[in-house]
């Protein structure tokens, strides 16, 4: 071991590896942060919340409120507030399930579907300038390993 003294410093031992490289998780968390940080009301249209929301019900034709509020990992009271927004928006409508009149079901209505377009292309350029790094095939390949990641987790599956 050879210490290194600063005057005003713990002693440091330089003999010893350098610090192990974050792990996936970590960097994904890094990511995800960033791009939050860059995708905001201003340039998506909406928040991102209100985004997620929208792009999963595009994913389906219509979806239970319970399985909205899972596949975005709200707790049940968020999610009504969200979908109040969106409802005044005239971005998603709620509807009583005929075959079980306690269950809402919510669809995406066409001004909802326009907005999520409109949304995917800012993002798009948010995508741009946070993968600035990647090549095109390395950003295809990162979302189909994301993608494939994803298929795995019960809340990504439709209900």
């Amino acid at each position: 071991m050879k210490p290194v003294h600063s005057p005003r410093t713990a002693t440091i031992d330089t003999s010893m590896p350098p610090a192990v490289a974050p792990g996936a998780m970590v960097l994904l968390t890094r990511l995800s942060r960033e791009i939050y940080r860059r995708a905001t009301e201003d340039v998506l249209g909406m928040n991102l919340k209100a985004y997620l929301a929208l792009n999963n019900l595009r994913e389906q034709d219509a979806v239970s409120q319970q399985a909205l509020g899972d596949a975005l990992h709200l707790d049940p009271n968020n999610c009504v507030l969200l979908l109040n927004v969106l409802e005044a928006g005239r971005l998603a409508v709620r509807r009583r399930d005929p075959n079980d009149r306690r269950r809402h079901m919510v669809e995406l209505t066409e001004e909802g579907r326009r907005a999520v377009e409109r949304a995917d292309r800012a993002l798009e350029s948010v995508e741009n300038e946070v993968l600035a790094a990647l090549t095109v095939e390395e950003r295809k390949e990162l979302q189909r390993l994301l993608a494939r990641a994803m298929a795995s987790e019960p809340a990504a599956r439709p209900a």
